[in-house]
């Protein structure tokens, strides 16, 4: 059993529910079960209106929680969640501060939660990530030519830049995660023969972005420059690819926030769910590498 807190101004007194902890129900909806009045919208992750600040009460240390994409990027938007609460949540699993009460599960701990009101984005336009001008250098894409451009250029460099690692990795006789570089370079390919497919007749010759439009000259999927380190182990390998991917999925998240096309904005949401699903993908390797890790006489059996 979990004890859970409820205390807003639009209370008259603080209001504590028992909650069971492991039936998947969400801050939100043990609050609904008890008329506690959390102003809520789409119930998705997509509003915000749902903000809720999360103070953990049990002695026991945090739960490690897996913070989505949606989640993470809604906090950001809400101005909500700090670099170093990204990198605690990304790294450790730790949960933030402050949470989406639709996103947030309860767990067998004791939690006050703090809500103010209605916390919806103001309505004077789209909301967009960093990475709209860190990753387009300021210069909205506007037609398609140019979305499939950058598309192939961002699954083009993931290619390559995976190889080049894996080379580095072999070069100093890390054999294990030059493999992982490897297989990770043959999925970015793949991807990139989706992008051309979807290109179709387009030159692409003609529309492929310059190094220049990108921060520090590198596109959002190369990995961090510490994934040449000589001594990296695999997890560490699935982490920098992890780091690149979610960098994609904010990239066309960003294209898809900004774009008055209608009909690149439908496009790249297919790349943002997509990317999703990569990160899901890197995201699971991760779980398994660490629980191998844990557990190696189980991994071995």
């Amino acid at each position: 059993m979990a004890n859970v807190t409820f205390s807003s101004p639009v209370l008259a007194r603080d209001i504590t529910v028992y909650a069971i902890a492991g039936d998947r129900g969400t801050i939100l909806a043990v609050a609904k079960a008890h008329k506690i009045p959390i102003p809520f919208d789409c119930q998705d992750g997509e509003c915000g209106s749902c903000l809720v600040e999360v103070t953990h009460l049990s002695r026991n240390p945090k739960y490690g929680i897996a913070l989505t994409e949606k989640e993470k990027e809604m906090l950001r938007q809400l101005g909500k969640i700090t670099k170093a609460e990204i990198e605690a949540a990304e790294v450790n699993d730790m949960p933030p501060r402050y949470r989406l009460a639709c996103q947030c599960f309860v767990r067998n701990e004791d939690i006050l939660v703090k809500f103010e009101g209605d916390q919806t984005l103001p309505a004077q336009g789209a909301h967009i990530t960093h990475a709209a001008k860190r990753f387009t250098g300021g210069i909205e894409i506007s037609t398609v030519d140019e979305f499939m451009g950058y598309a192939v250029k961002v699954e083009e460099d993931a290619a390559i830049h995976f190889d080049e690692l894996a080379g580095m990795m072999e070069g100093c006789g890390n054999a294990e995660v030059a493999k992982l570089f490897r297989q990770l370079a043959g999925f970015s390919r793949l991807h990139l023969a989706e992008a051309k497919k979807r290109a179709g007749s387009i030159d692409l010759t003609a529309v492929i972005p310059p190094d220049y439009v990108w921060p520090n000259h590198a596109t959002p999927e190369r990995t961090e420059i510490w994934a040449a380190d000589p001594t990296l182990s695999r997890l560490d390998g699935l982490k920098a690819a992890l780091q690149g991917e979610r960098r994609g999925y904010e990239f066309y998240r960003a294209v898809a926030a900004k774009t008055k096309s209608p009909e690149i904005e439908a496009m790249a949401k297919e790349f943002v769910k997509e990317e999703a699903e990569h990160v899901k993908i890197l995201e699971a390797w991760i779980t398994r590498e660490e629980w191998t890790i844990k557990n190696p006489t189980s991994a071995n059996a």
